[in-house]
């Protein structure tokens, strides 16, 4: 198979912030850079030739079977563009002909930006992009600024700028071909699965999601409406000395000079623990109320979606396959679907706030305008006219998968019976075990405690990581320790004490937690992981083996359903799916393993230590994310057209007749792959017209 590689330079008058799809629905080609294998770089510009279809050694390579079309970023943008400024062009070439650099690098662990790409393979300066590029870009892509006396830039008036444009795109090509030699391709595009995979993400890109736009629009006035009286409100509670109550560093300031309060931060968790205080006087507990909402906004959240919906009514590209650069789960794009608050409401209370949102009337109806709007996100996704949404999701696929890894085989004869219908629900036996009870006598409350439980200590975590997923799920660990001390194992409390009493004595942190919740955080930790032997040995197995094989190239490591492996500057595990998991530039420095990675939180290529349990917390959401994918096409294939996919769920639209149908698509969605046949699995879904959280 020959290789074409393209990018297009554009233009268009909506900014590219909106969305792609937004965007190419006004966009024309300025430039078209394209080169064939090993061959010189070729740059054609349709606005010079505005009568040509394409240059004919283009439009052979279009026509031509043998021929593979790579792009950087081309599956979300270049071919967007091309299906709307050149359609003729974009339907020789079919999606099982279209590659893409960016998933290549996603699918390895590696960044998507073409430049830190360039920086990691060490290129040589003139392998890649031009410095001037930027300026360049700004100069003929970008609509100018209404007071600009010039007007538009093009070929015609900037002609010297335009041989620099055209050098420039030259460079991207150069780029783009020197990285994608340099990168592996156990992934992509050997792996046939998951290139079918990257084809399914299309078609649902393409797809996207429908929105209510009237909704959206009456959101936004009613979040402007809440936000001018919480300023109003703010002004008066603190005489003008705060204008705005967002104003945090002000406010902070304020409440210490006028009530004597010190606040380490005015974060959602620190404003509800102190707003609750019948000690505080009325008026502080009042302003940090107003403040609490006024930070409860989903307004970009409203304006992403009216900015970014294309003609017809949809949202789309709100998806990147692989853009979970360690699971290769899919991210979210522009509305970041994965992102969206957890309601704070009921659903009756969702469904009514939407019709008061759109009615005008929210104001009149909830106290808390902020936090309804907040709450009823989801519900701006519906169902077309003629469709219903189908929803499932996979029950507790993370638990099950981590048990089937480890061999942990009470766990899953336990699933097997849960699912069976003889057996007690999972989250409610940890909450069962935990605090001395039946599992039948577990409330909804109480089983979001053993869900936290399930959650937090999987993967090696201890009370720090409990004190992160209770915070997630609205658990008050102090109210927990009190009622679950007393029934706590003997040994394993006094165990958690000395624990406890070391931390105070080496100054480590116990997170503000007092004793006793500190206490029976950490032996809940002991009491899993009693529980759960197979589980904590894994942990331990395979990060040994990741050292192991840093030390020993070549080599491959077998831990259970794991393949562990380093070939030269790469070390993966192999995942049952025949997928895997790759560490760019391992190290083990005074036993610690480490490798170069994008830093979560400061979005920096950098060096990244992990341990046994996060290795594990990979491998199994990597599986979890691999059992959901291999459910997609067979419910395309029976009519329930993907829109979204969030963590485990999906979401379908399918005809709103009875043969299809929430029960028909979660057990599609737990069927077991061919490679995971003993892996007990459930799904559970429902149906809507408006989406929301079950």
């Amino acid at each position: 198979m020959r290789k074409l590689f393209f990018d297009l330079e554009t233009y268009s008058q909506v900014p590219i912030k909106h969305g792609t799809h937004a965007y190419a629905e006004q966009a024309e080609v300025l430039l078209f850079a394209y080169a064939i294998d090993d061959g010189p770089v070729k740059v054609w510009s349709p606005v010079e030739e505005p009568g040509l279809l394409a240059p004919k050694e283009l439009r052979q390579a279009a026509e031509d079977p043998q021929v593979q079309w790579w792009g950087h970023n081309a599956n979300q943008f270049d071919w967007t563009i091309l299906k709307h400024a050149m359609p003729a062009l974009a339907e020789l070439v079919g999606p099982e002909r279209r590659f893409d650099t960016m998933v290549q690098a996603y699918a390895h662990g590696l960044p998507g930006g073409l430049d830190l790409l360039c920086d990691i393979f060490g290129l040589e300066q003139d392998q890649r992009k031009l410095k001037i590029g930027k300026t360049l870009v700004r100069l003929f892509c970008i609509p100018p600024a209404k007071n600009l006396v010039r007007g538009r830039a093009t070929h015609e008036t900037h002609p010297l700028e335009w041989k620099q444009f055209k050098d420039y795109a030259t460079s991207d090509i150069v780029s783009m071909r020197i990285v994608h030699q340099r990168m592996p391709q156990w992934n992509y595009p050997r792996n046939g699965i998951e290139l079918a995979l990257n084809q399914l993400d299309q078609r649902i890109n393409d797809r996207g999601v429908q929105v209510d736009v009237g909704l959206a629009e009456a959101a936004i006035d009613a979040i402007a409406a809440a936000q001018a009286q919480l300023t109003e409100r703010t002004q008066a509670l603190t005489d003008g000395d705060v204008t705005n109550a967002t104003q945090r560093d002000r406010m902070l300031a304020h409440l210490l000079e006028s009530y004597g309060v010190q606040l380490p931060d005015l974060r959602k968790s620190t404003l509800e623990r102190r707003v609750n205080d019948p000690e505080l006087p009325a008026g502080l507990r009042e302003l940090l109320a107003v403040r609490l909402q006024a930070s409860t906004t989903s307004t970009a959240k409203y304006q992403t979606l009216l900015r970014g919906v294309s003609a017809d009514g949809r949202l789309r590209g709100i998806l990147q396959f692989c853009g979970a650069a360690r699971t290769g789960r899919w991210a979210g794009r522009l509305f970041q679907p994965q992102n969206l608050p957890r309601p704070t409401h009921e659903q009756d209370e969702i469904d009514a706030g939407i019709e008061a949102i759109k009615t005008g009337t929210v104001d009149l109806l909830f106290d808390n305008v902020m936090a309804i709007t907040s709450s009823t996100i989801r519900g701006a996704i519906v169902a077309p006219a003629g469709k219903k949404l189908v929803i499932a999701d996979l029950s507790n696929i993370e638990g099950r998968v981590l048990a089937w890894l480890a061999g942990e085989s009470w766990k899953l004869r336990a699933f097997r019976e849960f699912d069976a219908g003889n057996g007690p629900d999972l989250y409610k036996l940890a909450y069962a075990k935990s605090f001395g009870v039946a599992p039948d006598q577990v409330d909804k409350e109480q089983r979001q405690v053993g869900k936290v439980q399930e959650l937090a200590l999987g993967y090696e975590g201890g009370v720090g990581a409990f004190l992160t997923f209770a915070a997630a799920y609205g658990i008050d660990l102090e109210e927990m320790g009190e009622q679950a001390y007393d029934t706590l194992p003997a040994d394993l409390k006094e165990e958690a004490a000395r624990f406890f009493a070391w931390c105070h004595e080496q100054k480590r942190s116990t997170f503000g937690l007092t004793e006793r919740a500190f206490v029976v955080c950490d032996t809940f930790k002991r009491s899993w992981r009693r529980a759960h032997p197979m589980v904590a040995s894994l942990w331990r197995e395979l990060g040994d083996a990741v050292v192991s094989a840093v030390f020993q190239p070549g080599t491959t490591f077998t831990v259970r359903k794991l393949k562990v492996r380093r070939d030269g500057n790469w070390l993966r595990i192999g995942l049952p799916s025949g997928r895997n998991l790759c560490y760019p530039s391992p190290r083990v420095d005074d036993g610690k393993f480490s490798y170069m990675g994008m830093d979560q939180y400061t979005k920096k290529w950098q060096r990244i230590h992990s341990y046994g349990g996060k290795l594990v917390e990979n491998v199994t959401q990597a599986a979890a994310r691999d059992v959901l994918a291999a459910a997609m096409p067979a419910c395309e294939r029976e009519g329930y057209a993907i829109v979204l996919t969030v963590h485990d769920e999906l979401i379908t639209e399918a005809p709103d007749t009875p043969e299809y149908n929430d029960a028909r698509l979660a057990e599609l969605m737990s069927t077991q792959p061919e490679w995971a046949a003993d892996l007990p699995l459930a799904a559970a879904g429902f149906e809507t017209y408006r989406y929301r959280k079950d």
